[in-house]
């Protein structure tokens, strides 16, 4: 039931194809969007090669905040790349240091009832002001950007009611830790999480956002909060009042389902390792040893997280076997920080302060010590995401992070004290946009410069009639796109070079399988890779499904599918299947033998069951769910190819 909610009132407002009825497939016009440096070359290489002369979207923006380190040439090629495209193309360019892409977009850019694409999977971030903002590949952000529509399946709407109030000590990261405890990785997928009720009154924009941001954990499409009082105060802070819209959901309107949560129950909570569901209450887990602690990322790096750090801090040190640091999440938020006194209360309590951006939580330094507990207010702990293997990180709030930080061990925050720290909710913040530089007027005479790590696109055959694979790889379930194309200091500068960066292809698992699937494709070879439930999980990293097409995969067989990785691999041309009988997942290994007779024509005309025939004369039954758009994307080779024939 869509009508009458918010994020219904903005599919609405925004629908170009198909009606608002669940898991039907509708498009919907893009107001904003935004990529981060690590996706960004690539949605910008994308983009050039459409062959657009100016970006359509009503506001578009480019982040540096990923690939901070700058060890070579790679990094810092890369953004004078990324500045150039965007003064060339009419994008706005938030420079190095400025701030991490969700954080500077909420404060800067984020518009109640707007609908804003990213090419990162935490971009449902800004729907804590009202958004419905939704992360995908750099591919659908280039087409967005040249004035297409984004297609997908229209989600469930679930309400989350909330009553009460927090608790001293108890934060937005709590809530949807518990959400997380309560429906898993893969519990919102094909659905929106759109929070209703009382409760809402005593959450600001960043408690909303805070919250939003890891809404994608739960594999949702987007987060939606609606666009109120709070709204209004936040927007008049940040001296954008002018693009305020109140946007609320009707008072007798019906959610496909309703999650009922009062926040006055809650307590801290910490994701155990490895994954975000893994959640228990902190006071089950006190006691282990922490080496390190980390606040910071796009969930928690908000000038309220370091006001509430700060205050924790006050007249206290951090333990001595601790190493705890602070990532601002922008500009902003640090400058707020130093005008409130907060800096030297951090520095003088023995706190690391590092640059704002990204860092740690993309394996981009602050790699914890081996053996060691790392509490960080993150989004993610997918094993060795860290930087070390193994590692032992926590998920944990702000709250939880600063008490841990002085004691030295893992600490519900209220044992620290009976009062909460009073947070000030800014009637004005400082406004400095020197860190981001606009466009040039279009027609001005700019040269986009490319260094020698920025390769060209690869080109990709269309399908043909019949195909013979191998199985190349054969994984279980809950596979991420930092198993399939690893993050790191060493690895993201690659990003804008497709031949470098394949050869870490699924590496996390599987050492020699780029080195395999390219001396089998030097044989004429194609492969098919078979996976287990909620395949692709994390990241909207479009090189997990660029890199494998790259190196000659072209079915993907599995028990189920996370939604940016399914749409990913349509966009590159490699065929996402299903089993209709998921115990046949047991009739194929590592080395098999597969036939798929007339599946170009299956795809055509639109045949939904497709049958595969093993070497060994076993027959599996698989599912082929794709719109009439996703069939001719996959019949011409991929999306680039088919917006190619349209332009």
């Amino acid at each position: 039931m869509a009508k009458g909610t918010v994020t219904g009132k903005i599919i609405e407002r925004h629908l170009v194809e198909g009606d608002l009825i669940p898991n039907t497939p509708i498009a919907i016009k893009i107001d904003q969007t935004l990529t981060q440096d690590a996706t960004g070359t690539m949605a910008y290489l994308e983009f050039e090669a459409i062959g657009i002369d100016r970006v359509k979207t009503s506001l578009s923006v480019s982040y540096v905040d990923h690939n901070l380190l700058q060890t070579d040439f790679k990094n810092a090629d890369d953004h004078r790349f990324l500045q150039t495209v965007a003064a060339k193309y009419g994008i706005y360019f938030s420079r190095p240091g400025n701030g991490i892409c969700h954080q500077v977009h909420l404060e800067r850019f984020a518009a109640p009832g707007k609908t804003l694409l990213g090419s990162d999977s935490h971009t449902p971030t800004a729907g804590g002001c009202g958004m419905l903002a939704i992360g995908a590949g750099g591919m659908d952000v280039a087409l967005a950007m040249a004035g297409e529509p984004f297609h997908l399946r229209m989600p469930q709407i679930v309400g989350v009611y909330l009553t009460g109030s927090l608790s001293p000590w108890v934060s937005p990261k709590d809530v949807i830790l518990e959400i997380l405890r309560r429906l898993s990785v893969k519990g919102g997928v094909g659905k929106v999480m759109e929070y209703f009720g009382p409760g809402l009154s005593h959450l600001t924009v960043p408690d909303r956002a805070a919250i939003a941001n890891l809404g994608t954990e739960l594999g949702a499409t987007s987060t939606v909060f609606p666009s109120d009082e709070m709204t209004k105060r936040f927007l008049i802070a940040q001296q954008r009042e002018d693009c305020y819209e109140e946007f609320l959901a009707e008072s007798d309107v019906e959610y496909d389902e309703v999650i009922e949560l009062d926040l006055s129950s809650l307590e801290p909570m910490a994701a155990c390792p490895s994954s975000p569901d893994n959640v228990v209450k902190v006071r089950e887990i006190e006691g282990s040893e922490v080496a390190q602690v980390i606040v910071g990322s796009c969930a928690n790096s908000s000038f309220r997280d370091i006001q509430v750090v700060a205050k924790a801090l006050e007249g206290k040190r951090v333990h001595e076997n601790v190493s705890f640091e602070i990532n601002p999440g922008s500009r902003q938020v640090l400058e707020m920080a130093a005008s409130h006194g907060l800096l030297s209360t951090l520095i003088h309590a023995g706190a690391r302060i590092h640059q704002s951006g990204c860092l740690g939580c993309i394996g981009m330094g602050q790699a914890p010590p081996s053996d060691a507990i790392s509490l960080r207010t993150f989004t993610r702990n997918f094993p060795g995401r860290s930087g070390t293997v193994p590692d032992k990180v926590y998920l944990v709030s702000p709250e939880t992070a600063v008490a841990s930080a002085i004691t030295g061990r893992i600490t519900d925050p209220r044992s620290i004290g009976d009062e909460p720290v009073e947070l000030i909710d800014p009637d004005r913040y400082i406004i400095n946009d020197v860190g981001i530089a606009p466009p040039q007027p279009q027609g001005s005479k700019v040269e986009i410069i490319r260094g020698p790590n920025i390769k060209p696109l690869p080109n990709f055959d269309p399908l043909t009639d019949d195909i013979e694979l191998t199985v190349i790889l054969k994984v279980g379930d809950n596979i991420t796109t930092d198993h399939i194309m690893p993050a790191g200091s060493k690895i993201l500068p690659l990003r804008s070079n497709c031949p470098a960066i394949s050869e870490y292809c699924f590496s996390a698992i599987d050492p020699e399988f780029s080195r395999r699937a390219k001396e089998g494709a030097h044989d004429g070879r194609r492969w098919m890779i078979v996976g287990g439930e909620n395949y692709g999980q994390g990241s909207s990293r479009e090189h997990a499904a660029l890199a494998p097409r790259y190196l000659g995969v072209r079915v993907k067989l599995v028990k189920g599918f996370a939604r940016i990785h399914k749409a990913n691999l349509i966009n590159f041309g490699i065929i996402p299947m299903t089993f209709k009988d998921p115990s046949d997942y047991d009739k194929l290994s590592q080395g098999s033998k597969v036939r798929i007779k007339g599946i170009k024509e299956a795809i055509m005309t639109g045949k939904e069951e497709i049958s595969l025939l093993t070497s060994n004369g076993d027959s599996i039954e698989a599912l082929c769910e794709l719109s009439e758009r996703d069939r001719e994307i996959l019949v011409k080779g991929g999306l680039l190819n088919w917006v190619r024939d349209r332009v």
